[in-house]
């Protein structure tokens, strides 16, 4: 859907559907704190040394954070390479009230 052209909006619950992961990048005791099930913590600032743990390069992946900063970092990061289907979930609260 677009509205006033502000693109279209990402369906993040079918993302899911189809075996998307997501990664939370905030720091493990932000994650400990609270996070959506299922997600894998990997903190923006160790995502680079820790790629390995994404081993699909072609697999859906969703990022996210508090606010989205940090997630649109991962999403630049991830896309420069390699990953392909990377999406900016932005906070993870507002994500996971989508799903």
């Amino acid at each position: 859907m677009n509205f006033f052209g502000m693109g279209t909006s990402t369906n993040f619950s079918e993302l899911m559907k189809n075996g998307a992961v997501i990664i939370d990048v905030r720091s493990k005791r932000e994650f400990d704190g609270g996070h959506i099930d299922g997600s894998i913590n990997i903190p923006v600032d160790e995502l680079t040394n820790n790629l390995n743990k994404l081993k699909d390069k072609g697999k859906t992946i969703i990022a996210c954070c508090a606010s989205g900063m940090r997630s649109a970092s991962a999403t630049s990061i991830l896309k420069a390479n390699g990953y392909t289907q990377v999406y900016n979930g932005g906070g993870w609260s507002s994500l996971k009230n989508k799903l």
